[in-house]
């Protein structure tokens, strides 16, 4: 093989050929100007033969060969009507089963794929579900995406997940945008301080819409799925109390008011029910830092009463709290709320209170599948338990310096 390098000239011999090159959408074909000859143009590796320019009208372009191919293509490869293509590809009955093997037979040879693009105009459904969450990268939220996935992929549905950022309009720029995808639904973790009120019109053009984890600010009404926040903080309170504690503290995080709210709100609600004060100087709202969370431990073992116990109302915190202790060597019993990867390997293993984000996905997705099948009716809120999982951490006596 001869390679010729770019704008070097072609020897006289290969100069007498008189190649003309055309480009058609992209592929460039090399013709003949002499009858009755043929040429090799190669292309990278790829050699293809070029027919003469006489005998171009009888074979299919590159283009033509290489086109999507289309229900009238398997139809006619198949032998059978439009309608019979149709409703093979769409998994309906009715059909005989030599001509749905012959349909699928056609299908694999023409490599053909649904133009879902058309599907959703003649069915107004596009097969497909929206979801946004806050942060993909938090192991709650992987989970809780992958109970929405499994949902769906028994339907045979998409589903195109977003992640969105703490800046309000950002959120909502990719919410809106999400929504120009004709989803036969939406799934949302409202982001804090969203103006979601534009989700008014879309439930009523017909796209149903299931929020989890939070509700949405404002008057917007939807359908909800969340966990007992309240309750599963009690039970932590009582654990501690259990344990012998009577000096509780409470780390809220910063980030994520409603469930921090409502997790503070249990904490309180379990010191009542037991008959302990309510000692504002115990409850510190930290961010998930090691060092915001060592300074506020500081702060509270200067109290005339320090705490011997802490309830921690999220995973990250938790974590945060983990390390703030390890840093000061410092070892208070611990009740976090959200169970976390290696909780089990700390030092002593971490007592959580768990919810299952996988089952909160599935309940949303169920819900959302409801909707999308038609079942009317008023608004529901769903609430699932959360369950103590005891390591070691929350089941230590008090330890007095």
């Amino acid at each position: 093989m001869v390679s010729v390098a770019p704008g070097m000239p072609l020897a006289p011999a290969r100069r007498r050929a008189r190649h003309r090159a055309t480009e058609r959408g992209g592929a460039v074909e090399q013709r003949t100007a002499r009858c009755g000859e043929q040429s090799t143009a190669r292309f990278g590796n790829v050699a293809e033969n070029v027919p003469d320019r006489t005998a171009m009208e009888d074979v299919p372009t590159l283009d033509a060969a290489r086109r999507r191919a289309t229900m009238k293509d398997v139809a006619a490869r198949a032998g059978v009507g439009l309608s019979t293509v149709s409703r093979v590809v769409a998994g309906k009955g009715g059909v005989a089963p030599a001509k749905v093997r012959a349909v699928e037979r056609a299908v694999r040879e023409l490599n053909f794929s649904r133009n879902d693009s058309a599907h959703t105009l003649r069915t107004g459904s596009s097969a497909t579900i929206g979801m946004v969450v806050t942060n993909i990268s938090d192991p709650f939220f992987s989970a809780l995406i992958k109970g929405v996935e499994e949902q769906a992929r028994a339907r045979d549905l998409v589903v195109l997940v977003a992640s969105v950022t703490d800046e309000p309009a950002e959120a909502e720029r990719v919410i809106r945008r999400l929504l120009r995808r004709s989803l036969d639904g939406l799934i949302l973790v409202a982001p804090e301080g969203a103006d979601l009120a534009f989700l008014t019109n879309e439930k009523r053009d017909g796209t149903p819409i299931v929020f989890v984890d939070q509700p949405p600010d404002g008057p917007l009404a939807a359908d909800l799925v969340v966990v007992d926040n309240e309750g599963g903080a009690a039970t932590a309170v009582r654990h501690l109390y259990e344990a012998g504690h009577r000096r509780i503290a409470c780390f809220a995080h910063a980030s994520g008011r409603y469930t921090s709210a409502r997790r503070e709100a249990g904490y309180y609600l379990g010191l009542r029910e037991l008959g302990l004060p309510h000692d504002r100087a115990l409850v510190v709202s930290v961010d998930d830092d090691v060092n915001a969370c060592a300074e506020a431990l500081l702060e509270l073992a200067r109290l005339s009463e320090p705490p011997t116990a802490v309830f921690s109302t999220n995973g990250r915190t938790t974590r945060a709290l983990l390390g703030a202790q390890r840093l000061l060597g410092s070892q208070l019993a611990l009740v976090g709320f959200d169970d976390f990867d290696l909780a089990e390997l700390m030092v002593p293993p971490t007592t959580t209170i768990a919810q299952d984000p996988v089952a909160i996905g599935t309940a949303a997705a169920d819900l959302l599948l409801s909707r999308i099948d038609g079942r009317g009716g008023p608004t529901q809120r769903i609430i699932l338990g959360t369950r103590l999982v005891e390591r070691g951490s929350g089941e230590m006596p008090p330890h007095h310096d």
